[in-house]
């Protein structure tokens, strides 16, 4: 990651105060529709193999990226309920993926950290992701780095901004320690 100030912009506008841009900005609309489908494409074809889906990409990336992740944090990063995370947990647990443990302090707590399986997994499909990405940014120039990552910091809810920026600086240390 760039030195690209995650900071949460001082002047930004609660949702409510947004004005939508008049005509609708469709072609961006689409371009956002049709990069994310050719975004997991390459992920959702390796997972078929195993059987998992979009929901088991997502754990798997967020526990792989932050070990010993609680089951509450990890509700908080992908904004679902438990009984929709428990089904999708309970098969990469079960398969070998990731591993499920007490909380050191708190024996209620549940600490989730990726298998060796997991991180393989894991890194094989950042891979492919990296990869698009790359080859999207040398086509698109250069500095599209820097002007992708504000465009995409700037579509996170404001509310969100520092949380996302606190996990995404966590996660480039923790990167480059491995």
């Amino acid at each position: 990651m760039t030195d690209v100030n995650f900071s949460p912009p001082l002047a930004a506008k609660p949702r409510a105060e947004l004005v939508p841009a008049e005509p609708p900005l469709y072609e961006l609309i689409e371009l956002l529709f049709f990069a994310y489908r050719d975004f997991v494409a390459d992920p959702d074809h390796a997972l078929e193999i195993y059987g998992f889906g979009r929901a088991h990409h997502r754990v798997l990336h967020f526990v792989d990226r932050n070990p010993d992740l609680t089951v509450a944090e990890l509700l908080d990063i992908l904004k679902i309920t438990k009984q929709s995370l428990a089904r999708v947990l309970k098969e990469l647990v079960d398969q070998g993926f990731i591993l499920q443990r007490e909380g050191r302090e708190d024996r209620r707590q549940r600490l989730l950290a990726t298998t060796s399986k997991g991180k393989q997994l894991a890194a094989e499909l950042a891979r492919t992701q990296s990869q698009r990405i790359a080859n999207a940014l040398a086509e698109a120039g250069a500095g599209s780095h820097e002007v992708a990552e504000r465009f995409l910091f700037a579509m996170v809810n404001p509310e969100e901004r520092a949380a996302v920026a606190r996990l995404i600086r966590g996660n480039a240390t923790r990167g480059e320690d491995r």
